[in-house]
């Protein structure tokens, strides 16, 4: 993992707007040892869009849990199809991992954070390894939780993360959307602002945070791949 210096962490500061900051993390010094992560969910589609129009070739790690709806997997198989994006890779348990922790795939309902951990977590933070940064498209607007997001992160692991569109509200999220012709998660038509897995997921009503329907009804609004920041920039 090669290491964050003051002169990539300036560069990244001096990069005015979410396209400027994409550009620099994919062409510049972090070149290749950044990843996106993405849900191909309700909103992913911007984010996605931004980083195939700059590198194609970006990885994308998408957490394979075995528990999302059958839309949100049709709807990324579209997206990478339709962006063109060439090194998309699917993060999941071992079947051992699996076997001796879930082995009635009912984990989610009785202990959701360990069922995150072995599905999410800990998948992540192995693929992760070789990666100094990663860009999320978490936003300011989509919880109560997340309003001080900042746009840059430097995380406990020593990694950076990115969230370039951290001040991107759903208006400015939809009217690009439009803008590029891209293709809309079949689900948010249904009510679902913020989609996770299927067990763990409901559409939300008028006026409620776009991440309320997200482990509806427990004292849970993360899967915990998204964790306090050591310092903020």
């Amino acid at each position: 993992m090669p290491a964050i210096t003051a002169e990539i962490l300036s560069a990244l500061r001096a990069s005015p707007g979410s396209r400027a900051l994409m550009r620099t993390a994919l062409t510049g010094e972090l070149r290749g040892s950044v990843a996106l992560v993405s849900s191909f969910g309700a909103e992913s589609a911007v984010l996605l869009a931004m980083a195939a129009e700059i590198d194609p070739a970006v990885p994308v790690l998408f957490l394979e849990t075995g528990q999302h709806f059958p839309e949100t997997l049709a709807y990324r198989d579209q997206l990478v199809a339709h962006l063109g994006l060439t090194d998309v890779r699917a993060l999941a348990p071992t079947p051992k991992a699996l076997h001796d922790r879930d082995p009635e795939n009912m984990l989610w309902a009785f202990d959701p954070d360990a069922c995150c951990a072995l599905r999410k977590v800990e998948p992540l933070d192995e693929a992760m390894i070789p990666f100094s940064a990663w860009i999320s498209g978490r936003k300011r607007s989509q919880a109560a939780t997340r309003t001080a997001l900042p746009t840059l992160e430097e995380i406990s692991d020593g990694r950076l993360k990115l969230n370039p569109l951290a001040d991107w509200s759903p208006r400015d999220i939809d009217a690009e959307m439009t803008r590029r012709a891209l293709p809309r998660h079949p689900l948010v038509a249904a009510g679902y602002r913020s989609i996770g897995c299927l067990p763990c997921t409901r559409p939300v009503a008028e006026g409620e945070d776009p991440r309320a329907g997200r482990w509806a009804n427990m004292n849970k609004t993360e899967c915990g791949i998204h964790r306090p920041p050591a310092s903020v920039s």
